[in-house]
């Protein structure tokens, strides 16, 4: 096996119901079915490919789309497991998008999130897809967090963050007049979206350009064609052979996985590494109830703690005019547990016994126990809250939706915060790509993303 591989930004890198603008949750196949054609689009009944990208999220549609785009003579497929698309990371994730303010300057992350909401808007005003630029405060209410929020406003300068301040106590309350807070960032360039109507336009435009994507595709097996009379001309052609858990399968010559929360196991199959394991972290949603939403008007953040791993506790506006407030973050005893009591037995014992949850635990041990009891209690959450917004009570607010986040974790419980690919050696090891971690913000950054997976792609399978 070869170790996975860190791309640090070199050139040619190394990651329901209506919604406005049109596109409807509800569209995608009967169950069993493939993904319906847009006008043009390749049959998706082919069974043969010469690209294939394995998961129907965000990073993997956009990176379909932008390998199609950039190579239309090519026969490109999207296979995913669930019956539609984009419903898991992509769909249960707070729509926000990042400015690239949090991350390390000069990091694939940092780079990846600045060009990737550019991007991103531009898109969107293309496609008529709605938006708001509501901007984010990420605000200290207490003296000790003014020196890390200034060190924090000092990295977005160094990561190029367009338009950001600092603001004091009187312009903080011009642009959120419930909030206490001593100083803040002001990061007019965060906005929010839904994501997942971002990602079926993506599965839209690589339709139109002749791409095929098979729902209800679950991958069991990777390998190598058997060379025989009947099939020794595709076994040739088209030599990697993905077969699913009904007996179904598909041919091609290259894969590119963008598995998600199943990035481990699906690079397991095909022979490769399976480390980085990945472990879920469930975060908790609150609502705020809707005669109370005047009490926020964009994007509410705390001043992030360096010792800790996650962003902590926010307010969050959404596209309908709901307020989120969360996530928490637990860890989820299944891969795509959005209840609190979901379990899976393999996923649970995947966790302790392969990968280095015991020693993160070990690290965090006082953030995990705050986090559970935070999880328990919302008066424990709402007093936190009541840290940024004072007329927040435990009676303005309701239990929400959760989401699961795909966290890459090492053997030595680190956790892995910049984009990995890897390949493997052998047959197959050499006509993969594996997408083994990307994290937040892998949506923001979702087009810039695919750009270099398409860069990674052409250079190592020579297309």
């Amino acid at each position: 096996m070869v170790p996975a591989l860190r791309y640090l930004g070199s050139a040619r890198g190394w990651v329901c119901g209506g919604f406005p603008g049109g596109v409807s949750a509800a569209w995608g196949p009967a169950p069993g079915r493939p993904w319906p054609l847009c006008q043009g689009g390749r049959r998706a009944s082919t069974s043969s490919f010469d690209v294939v990208i394995i998961g129907g999220g965000i990073v993997g549609l956009a990176s379909a789309r932008a390998l199609i785009l950039r190579h239309p003579a090519l026969s490109i497929g999207v296979l995913e497991k669930e019956k539609d698309l984009a419903i898991h990371q992509t769909g249960h994730n707070s729509g926000v998008i990042h400015s690239g303010i949090y991350y390390k300057p000069d990091s694939l992350k940092a780079k990846l999130c600045v060009q990737g909401a550019a991007l991103l808007y531009e898109y969107c005003n293309q496609k008529g897809i709605s938006y708001k630029q509501c901007g984010k405060l990420i605000v200290a209410v207490e003296q000790e967090e003014i020196p890390r929020l200034q060190a924090l406003y000092e990295r977005g300068l160094q990561n190029g963050v367009q338009g950001l301040r600092l603001i004091q106590q009187e312009d903080i309350k011009k642009k959120e007049p419930y909030c206490r807070g001593l100083m803040a960032i002001d990061c007019p360039y965060t906005g929010i979206v839904d994501y997942r109507q971002v990602a079926l336009s993506f599965a839209q435009d690589f339709q139109e350009a002749g791409g095929s994507v098979l729902t209800n595709f679950e991958v069991k097996d990777i390998e190598m064609a058997r060379e025989s009379p009947s099939r020794n001309q595709d076994g040739m052609k088209y030599p990697v052979v993905i077969r699913n858990t009904k007996g179904e399968e598909v041919q091609c010559q290259y894969v590119v996985t963008c598995a998600g929360l199943y990035s481990d196991r699906i690079s397991e199959l095909s022979g490769c590494s399976p480390d980085p394991r990945i472990v879920p972290f469930r975060g908790d949603y609150l609502l705020l109830k809707p005669e109370k939403c005047y009490l926020v008007k964009g994007n509410i953040y705390p001043v992030p703690d360096s010792r800790f791993p996650f962003l902590g506790v926010h307010f969050t506006p959404r596209m309908d005019g709901s307020i989120w407030l969360g996530p928490n973050a637990v860890l989820a005893f299944k891969r795509e547990g959005y209840k609190p009591f979901d379990f899976s037995a393999r996923d649970s014992m995947d966790v302790i016994t392969k990968s280095g949850l015991i020693k993160l635990v070990f690290q965090n041990f006082s953030y995990g126990v705050n986090e559970m009891y935070k999880a328990c209690f919302l008066s424990v959450t709402v007093k936190y809250l009541q840290k940024f917004i004072p007329e927040i009570t435990i009676s303005d607010i309701l239990r929400g939706p959760a989401g699961v986040r795909a966290q890459a974790l090492d053997r030595d419980g680190n956790l892995v915060e910049d984009f990995v690919f890897d390949g493997g050696v052998g047959v197959i090891g050499n006509r993969i790509l594996h997408v083994r971690n990307a994290p937040s913000p892998a949506a923001t950054s979702s087009l810039a993303i695919s750009g270099m997976i398409a860069d990674e792609v052409q250079q190592r399978f020579k297309l």
